[in-house]
């Protein structure tokens, strides 16, 4: 239980933690930040990490020169691909060893059929997407990978949905981090970044499923 309110206690105060770390530690944050992002998006079993709110403070952190831009983004943008690629290569390891259960009613091939269809038709954009989706983020690359999305395919929106991701929220906190406004609301924006994107995700999910059960 301690270590639950220690970690809900660094992703809402995000901000204060990675001052002092990198007060203490000086560019061991670049590491620190390469561990957060990478086991974020490449372990399915650690999907609540701070993503949207670290990029947005390390900008800020940068803004006010605490930090090297340049190398902040370089080492989230190589951490959010190989993550995502990591995730991907997990998933296409353990999809066929699931999808050979014939008799389960969510795990068999006509299932794995539907999955791939789509992923080959929508994985894309929902790569994409998905980058600013708390959680989603996590799991996207992983089915893209058990629904067999063509390797090459998903690792043109991976790199593409990474650099979008990481670009604009860190280059927004760099910009907007530091304005008065937005310190004396940081922890309300912080909020936001967590609670908003993920209330779109089950909003879209609930429509998506009563379109789908609503006759035509």
């Amino acid at each position: 239980m301690d270590i639950l309110f220690q970690l809900l206690d660094f992703i809402l105060h995000v901000d204060v933690h990675l001052r002092d770390f990198v007060a203490q530690y000086g560019v061991a944050v670049y590491a620190l930040l390469y561990l957060i992002v990478f086991v974020e998006t490449g372990l399915v079993i650690m999907p609540f990490l701070p993503g949207d709110s670290l990029l947005f403070i390390v900008g800020a952190l940068c803004g006010a020169d605490l930090m090297s831009l340049p190398l902040a983004l370089l080492v989230l943008v190589v951490a959010a691909i190989a993550g995502d690629q990591v995730n991907y290569s997990i998933g296409h390891f353990v999809g066929p060893k699931v999808f050979q259960w014939e008799d389960s009613r969510l795990f068999n091939r006509a299932a794995f059929d539907k999955a791939h269809a789509f992923y080959e038709k929508y994985g894309g954009i929902t790569i994409v997407l998905a980058r600013f989706m708390p959680f989603i983020r996590t799991f996207v690359p992983f089915v893209a990978g058990v629904a067999a999305m063509t390797r090459s395919r998903f690792t043109a929106y991976n790199v593409a949905g990474g650099l979008f991701w990481v670009l604009s929220l860190t280059v927004a906190g760099y910009f907007f981090g530091n304005l008065p406004f937005v310190q004396t609301h940081l922890s309300k924006i912080i909020w936001a970044l967590i609670v908003v994107p993920g209330l779109i995700t089950v909003v879209g999910a609930w429509r998506a499923d009563r379109s789908a059960r609503t006759p035509h």
